[in-house]
């Protein structure tokens, strides 16, 4: 039988460690030219373009990362919702008061102020978080960021746990603006919805449903001035 050598080498270059340490340092890039304000809005989007060249390159879909519905929209949006508003609970409850006790200061919030009874504001805020929170955050780090470190360690399941808590911190500090105690809490946020990821077999529609699902709690506690600590 005969083997395709073009064919073994493409893929060959594709799966590459060297092509996962380009992209690694093009992130890099990317955290400080936002950090220095040289790229604006957030890393995310270029993050998210940074994915899309990546999968295009190794002709990769986004479903086989995982976004896609989990058997069917109902329980997708069933475990989403009911994930979301555990989460949310979980951190209002129970690790914010914690951390704020043991940091002294409460995760800072004050760029979200202008959302308390300002309804046009708030909507915006909403639809902004579903979109660069929600479907980018998760795209970016559970579904590309996750995938790619783990690609480094081949795909092991030691792999796959260093990559949990290394992208859960990233995710976390790339949360600086909330202080340390909002750093700490977004990352154990990436770590819940990290382990979400991992246990429904690397599905993406239920950590986007409950990360969209939390951000909106937290909106409308703001809009109605309820949001514990401000």
């Amino acid at each position: 039988m005969e083997i395709d050598s073009t064919n073994t080498g493409g893929r060959a270059w594709r799966d590459s460690r060297w092509l996962i340490l380009l992209e690694f340092a093009l992130i890099v890039a990317i955290y400080v030219g936002r950090h220095h304000h040289i790229l604006k809005v957030s890393a995310t989007p270029y993050l998210l373009l940074l994915a899309w060249i990546s999968l295009r390159v190794r002709k990769v879909q986004w479903r086989q990362i995982g976004f896609t519905r989990y058997r069917d929209w109902a329980t997708t949006l069933l475990l989403g919702i009911a994930y979301g508003v555990g989460l949310e609970l979980f951190d209002l409850f129970g690790k914010q008061p914690l951390l704020t006790r043991l940091l002294g200061k409460p995760p800072d919030l004050s760029s979200f102020t202008a959302v308390r009874g300002n309804l046009k504001f708030a909507l915006a805020a909403i639809a902004l978080v579903w979109i660069l929170a929600a479907f980018g955050e998760e795209l970016v780090y559970r579904g590309y960021l996750m995938n790619r470190v783990a690609d480094l360690g081949r795909g092991t399941r030691t792999a796959w746990i260093v990559s949990l808590f290394v992208i859960s911190a990233l995710f976390g500090l790339s949360h600086y603006q909330q202080g340390v105690t909002g750093i700490i809490e977004e990352g154990s946020d990436g770590l819940i919805l990290g382990l979400m990821y991992l246990a429904y077999r690397h599905n993406l529609a239920i950590p986007i449903v409950a990360h969209g699902v939390c951000d909106t709690i937290d909106i409308a506690l703001l809009f109605f001035g309820k949001y514990p600590g401000l």
